[in-house]
């Protein structure tokens, strides 16, 4: 093995713990959202895989920042597209770049394809986190106190809740808007749990 490709695989170990650490260790249990694990892992492995690939080509710093441009159209924040599904996208294209870029097949072009594709069949993974729900619930009552709209939660969706954000009030209709995050029991059959 050449020092270069040791330093490449140094280089991928790093991002890859990192990532792990950011997505597992800080961001899941803090917020609790399944599908944004998928987006950071997949969005982060493109984009590592892209920027190797274009690190060890012939092509210009012009081309470059092109070609990260045309992956910047995707809209991170787009409701028609959800975060797991954008992950896809994002993968899809830079699998596309990846394979499209090189003159010749390389070891370097098939292991980050291959790195992608792990990603992501890691980071959505119906085994991970299998328990974790989320849902936008409109509620026809007006709850003001966070405990009390916590406890009706649980108790309306048979869970844990872990996570909610009141995203609207109206108390002339007597409604609440909320997202909420909460985890089923073990115990629950998958088939079995609430539906809202």
């Amino acid at each position: 093995m050449t020092s270069t490709a040791a330093h490449q695989l140094v280089l991928v170990a790093c991002d890859l713990g990192a990532i792990c650490v950011l997505a597992f260790a800080v961001y899941f249990p803090r917020h609790h959202r399944r599908d944004l694990v998928t987006a950071f892992l997949g969005v982060n492995v493109g984009v590592l895989a892209v920027a190797m690939t274009l690190s060890s080509a012939s092509v210009g710093i012009g081309l470059g920042m092109g070609l990260f441009g045309v992956l910047s159209i995707i809209r991170l924040r787009s409701y028609e597209i959800a975060q797991h599904e954008i992950a896809y996208y994002f993968s899809a294209l830079a699998i596309g770049l990846l394979n499209g870029l090189p003159e010749a097949v390389s070891v370097l072009t098939v292991s980050l394809t291959a790195l992608v594709l792990a990603a992501l069949y890691v980071g959505d993974h119906p085994r991970l986190f299998p328990r974790h729900r989320q849902r936008v619930l409109r509620l026809d009552s007006a709850h003001t106190d966070e405990s009390a709209l916590r406890a009706h939660l649980e108790a309306l969706l048979g869970g844990r809740v872990v996570n909610l954000s009141v995203q609207h009030i109206d108390l002339v209709n007597d409604t609440t808007l909320v997202e909420v995050r909460y985890v089923v029991p073990v115990g629950v059959p998958v088939e079995q749990e609430v539906r809202v």
